[in-house]
């Protein structure tokens, strides 16, 4: 059927509209609280569902994994899927719809903060039970959420600052190893280091201030950057933050009281589910707050036209070095996270490929949006894992998949929207108009 036929159109309207009537009186509570009913269903049902259904155990990650290893298996992985997420979540958020919009009314009349803690907990219930069914799931999720706050702090740079940097594996070598070197020297015997200077219990509770310490030292190393770098226009940034990453990737390889080219090992684990989660949501907070505040407002004006936000006294230079030294030490603080996530970094996990990484996230989701950045880098994440069974064949899917993006919507999937909790937390309508 032609797509200008009428009929097609009218048709498309409609299943849209049938969409739009479905899902618009639901509040995100609402989903929330579905998302957790599938959750429970799989995590005391699981084992049942997939043994009666023909399945080897549990799929790992939505039945991806399963199906491209053996694809006999897809009539069971969607019977699976269906049974487990698709009833549960469909069933929970229609009966509990009126309830749902009158709690989201009442925490809508609460401070927004008693509000955010609410749907952080219940998204946070959700995970916790959805990643303690595998060890796969948790390590999948906590690289992800690093990802996010990666994809995060260069899209201040390269979307609301206008500017090209590729120095973002250099601060977060920068702050894993700083991280690392304090966890292990403190906290740790080590074989680098020696005995542990405090007692290992203290270590968890010291984390934190070595993720600061990594994001401070990532901090200075943007400050190296950025003084040569914004005392002229053009594409100097992209040159020397390149010349940068591949300076620290140098340095760090021939440093040998941190490991060299071997790297460093048995980092403590200090960075479970709880910790990578909270640090996060600041993360998602803070930078959401700043590219909405005045410094924000004038990253866009430097963005648009940095001649005009001088005329209107922007300190066009100050304010380019500050925001380049924010967004470092929020790479600096992933980097800590992801040493100890995985208990060993190497110079290695911080060159080109690491580059090319963020870069996709921060694309394919969309520039100068809080929301895009946290897309692009689930979405460039997961599809990765889920992918692996192809091997090799994945950086052909993943790069054209790019590419497609970059032709039917240059800027990413969802750029230059702003992000605000409180939307959309709110209470929905009963009845959507198309």
């Amino acid at each position: 059927m032609d797509n200008q036929d009428p009929k097609f159109q009218l048709s498309t309207k409609g299943s849209r509209a049938r969409l739009l009537d479905f899902v618009a009186p639901i509040p995100l509570i609402g989903w929330l609280l579905g998302i957790l009913a599938a959750v429970l269903v799989e995590y005391f049902l699981g084992d049942y569902i997939s043994y009666y259904l023909g399945l080897p155990k549990i799929p790992v990650l939505f039945g991806f994994l399963t199906v491209l290893k053996k694809p006999l298996l897809i009539p069971g992985t969607m019977g699976y899927m269906i049974l487990v997420y698709g009833l549960p979540i469909l069933i929970i958020v229609k009966s509990l719809q009126k309830p749902a919009n009158k709690l989201a009314a009442f925490l809508d009349k609460r401070r927004v903060t008693v509000a955010a803690l609410v749907h952080l907990a219940l998204f946070y219930g959700a995970l916790h039970l959805w990643a303690d069914i595998s060890d796969y799931r948790l390590l999948v999720i906590k690289l992800a959420m690093i990802a996010i706050m990666l994809t995060l702090s260069i899209n201040v740079i390269n979307g609301y600052m206008g500017e090209f940097s590729c120095s973002h594996p250099g601060f977060m070598a920068l702050g894993a190893y700083t991280a690392s070197t304090i966890t292990l020297f403190f906290f740790a015997n080590d074989k680098l280091f020696g005995e542990a200077l405090l007692p290992e219990a203290l270590g968890f509770y010291f984390f934190p201030l070595a993720l600061i310490a990594g994001g401070i030292v990532a901090a200075i190393g943007a400050l190296v950057i950025a003084i040569p770098s914004f005392r002229t226009r053009g594409d100097y940034l992209a040159i020397i933050s390149l010349a940068f990453l591949f300076i620290v990737k140098s340095l760090i390889e021939n440093l040998e009281f941190v490991g060299g080219p071997r790297g460093m090992s048995s980092q403590p684990d200090y960075s479970n589910l709880p910790m990578v989660f909270t640090v996060m949501v600041l993360c998602i907070w803070i930078i959401n707050n700043f590219v909405r505040s005045t410094m924000g407002k004038a990253l866009n004006a430097i963005r648009d036209n940095e001649l005009a936000a001088e005329a209107m006294t922007v300190n066009t230079r100050k304010t380019k070095i500050i925001t380049f030294m924010f967004a470092a030490f929020w790479a600096g603080v992933a980097g800590g996270l992801f040493a100890h996530v995985l208990r060993y970094v190497n110079p290695g996990s911080f060159g080109i490929q690491r580059l090319a990484e963020i870069l996709a996230m921060v694309y394919f989701g969309g520039l100068n949006s809080v929301t895009g950045s946290i897309v692009g880098a689930l979405s460039i994440n997961i599809l990765s894992e889920a992918l692996r069974p192809l091997e090799i064949y994945k950086w052909i899917i993943i790069p054209l998949l790019l590419i497609v993006v970059m032709l039917v919507r240059p800027t990413g999937l969802i750029a230059f929207t702003e992000f605000k909790p409180k939307e959309l937390m709110k209470p929905k309508q009963n009845k959507v108009e198309v």
